[in-house]
């Protein structure tokens, strides 16, 4: 008896296997996340929640740990660099919190996905939902200390002009890369949880080799190299404007690649490797 056929797929399911579309369902997946901003600025603002809960001051804990550090910091290394205290302490300011901000994306990219694991499992998001909801958290966290600035730059009789406002093109690029940042070592980091440690140890480094501490003028002859340093790329764009009268193009120029250039990864990424975030995270 011959054994019964079985029907032929379907000329879509066909089509589908033979062209996944991955590159469409990954801007798919982006509108859509982009989409539901207010879905993520409430889980941002609900994470910040809990993680304070029971705090008095809550985000403003890292303020306060901020100005006793921008006064010790500021004090010491004053008198060392044989520099005036009212020039270095904005200085020091603005670079300590730009780079705390950049300091604490790059280490909280890497659970930008863990940390969804539940949500993910269970409700069809977008999974750029949940990298938007780690960028909007860490806005409003670093928001916090926005009036530490201010605070300092009065202190010390500083005003940045209408020349600050670049500020803002260079806090776009920072979260632009936070995003990208979120979307690639969210996914890398599901797929190999030691990456973490890795960053984490590259970001000590990196602290002592970019100049939060210390003034670029100090490496002399070196200086030029300065740009090829991503964090100082990035970093300048934001402190530029407020202490030094502004970045060189040359700056704008290399923060604008070091952008494109993580984006472009994180796209490259999520394409090839968004089917497979449900049974990494």
């Amino acid at each position: 008896m011959r054994s019964p056929t079985l029907p032929l797929a379907s000329p879509r399911y066909v089509r589908d296997a033979a062209d996944p579309r991955h590159v469409e369902r990954a801007i798919d997946d982006m509108r859509g996340g982009l989409a539901r901003w207010r879905l993520a600025m409430a889980l941002a603002r609900l994470d910040i929640r809990n993680r304070y809960r029971g705090s008095v001051i809550g985000p403003f804990w890292l303020t306060v740990s901020t100005a006793v550090m921008v006064a010790g910091i500021g004090l010491l290394y004053s008198t060392l660099f044989r520099l005036p205290l009212t020039e270095y302490l904005p200085y020091l300011t603005v670079s300590l919190l730009v780079w705390n901000t950049l300091n604490q994306i790059i280490n909280d990219a890497g659970n930008s996905l863990i940390a969804s694991e539940g949500v993910i499992r269970q409700v069809p998001l977008p999974y750029t939902v949940h990298v938007l909801r780690f960028v909007i958290r860490n806005v409003i966290v670093a928001a916090h200390s926005l009036p530490l600035i201010a605070v300092v730059f009065l202190i010390c009789g500083v005003v940045p002009g209408w020349g600050a406002l670049m500020a803002l093109p260079g806090l776009a690029l920072l979260f632009i890369n936070a995003f990208a940042g979120g979307l690639f070592l969210g996914m890398i980091c599901a797929r190999f949880r030691d990456i973490q440690q890795i960053v984490a140890s590259v970001m000590q480094l990196a602290f002592f080799m970019t100049p939060v501490i210390w003034k670029p003028e100090l490496l002399r002859e070196w200086q030029v190299l300065l740009p090829l340093n991503p964090f100082f790329a990035l970093m300048e764009t934001v402190r530029g404007p407020l202490v030094e009268g502004g970045a060189s193009w040359l700056i704008w120029l290399a923060a604008l690649v070091y952008t494109a250039a993580a984006c472009a990864v994180a796209f490259v990424f999520f394409v090839r490797f968004r089917a497979r975030i449900a049974f990494w995270v």
